[in-house]
């Protein structure tokens, strides 16, 4: 079994590649849910959304989330509220986009939670509803909360971070509410300590990876099996591919390059992937403690997806 610790997009793109090398039963998931929020008294799970509906093939490929061919009826109809909301209501906010499709699976989450349904056990309900094989998981069935402190305004959430002020302003500091007190699930637990091989996606190690790391024993478990454990890089060239990984590397306090990436990684993984732009700098990870592996890991093709995840799997003794 292979487990990958996964956020949004770079790990959906990842594990797309995954898939053309070990059977979907041979994999499992374990995604962030610190990203999830409620909108219009719906729960919203971005980045399980992200990974369901790319594995499913049905995710729209410009946008990079959301679903193909969507229409966005809904959202245009709540700006006729806009004029009419009071100045201290909350209502009918139009700044995170849900597409009439995408609507369906917050209706079915919520409608389940409502019955006293697991995040689990509804994250392989939708699954299956779009004919997945590989094994999601959530990686808690708490509620974790990504907070984030944007400077000159003070602490929002990570939504409004991301979406509403497009991830443009600078923060200061990032903390996971709820971390604390929330578990692993006996599910991911186990995918940790039984997998063949773990990889941590091409992921933010600060917001997507960090969140599940903050888990009570997570850390513990990665860095007693850490010879097994892969990292792939998300910084390219000292640049994030999609989001602000770079950017809040930088303003955290932490080096924006591969460099950076390892100095996290290196307590919990024993080699980086880092493509052949940062090969310059395959030394200074090893001076760190982590073994350096250079492969192309810009996902443009399914090929180059593919020969990503083979490497990935090999630096971590898995041979396929």
């Amino acid at each position: 079994m292979i487990t990958v610790l996964a956020g949004g997009v770079g790990a959906a793109r990842f594990l797309s590649g995954l898939l053309h090398v070990v059977p979907a039963t041979d994999i499992t998931a374990v995604v962030n849910t610190g990203d999830d929020t409620v909108m219009h008294g719906l729960y919203i799970c971005p980045d399980l959304d992200t990974v369901t509906y790319t594995l499913a093939g049905a995710i729209d490929p410009e946008r990079g989330w959301g679903l193909r061919d969507e229409s966005w009826r809904a959202m245009e109809a709540l700006a006729r509220f806009v004029p009419v909301r009071p100045p201290n209501s909350h209502a009918a906010p139009t700044w995170f986009n849900l597409g009439d499709q995408d609507l369906a699976t917050h209706f079915y989450r919520t409608a389940r939670i409502a019955e006293g349904a697991t995040l689990t056990e509804i994250t392989g309900e939708i699954a299956h509803a779009f004919g997945l094989h590989v094994r999601l998981l959530p990686m808690t069935d708490d509620r974790v909360e990504t907070r984030v402190t944007v400077v000159d305004e003070g602490e929002i959430s990570f939504q409004e971070y991301f979406v509403q002020r497009r991830h443009s302003v600078a923060v200061s500091d990032v903390r996971f509410i709820g971390a604390d007190r929330a578990a692993l699930t006996g599910h991911a637990a186990r995918a940790l300590m039984g997998a063949d091989a773990i990889v941590i996606a091409p992921s933010n190690p600060l917001v997507s990876i960090g969140p599940l790391r903050a888990l009570a024993g997570v850390d513990t478990a990665l860095s007693a099996r850490r010879e097994s454990v892969v990292a792939v890089s998300p910084i390219v060239g000292g640049a994030a591919l999609k989001g602000p990984a770079d950017r809040m590397l930088g303003e955290l306090g932490h080096e924006s390059t591969v460099v950076g990436v390892a100095r996290l990684y290196a307590p919990i993984a024993a080699a980086l992937v880092i493509d052949p732009i940062d090969a310059h700098l395959a030394r200074e990870v090893e001076a760190v403690g982590m073994r350096a592996i250079v492969v192309p890991s810009i996902m443009s093709t399914s090929a180059i997806s593919a020969n990503l995840a083979r490497v990935a799997l090999a630096a971590a003794g898995v041979v396929v």
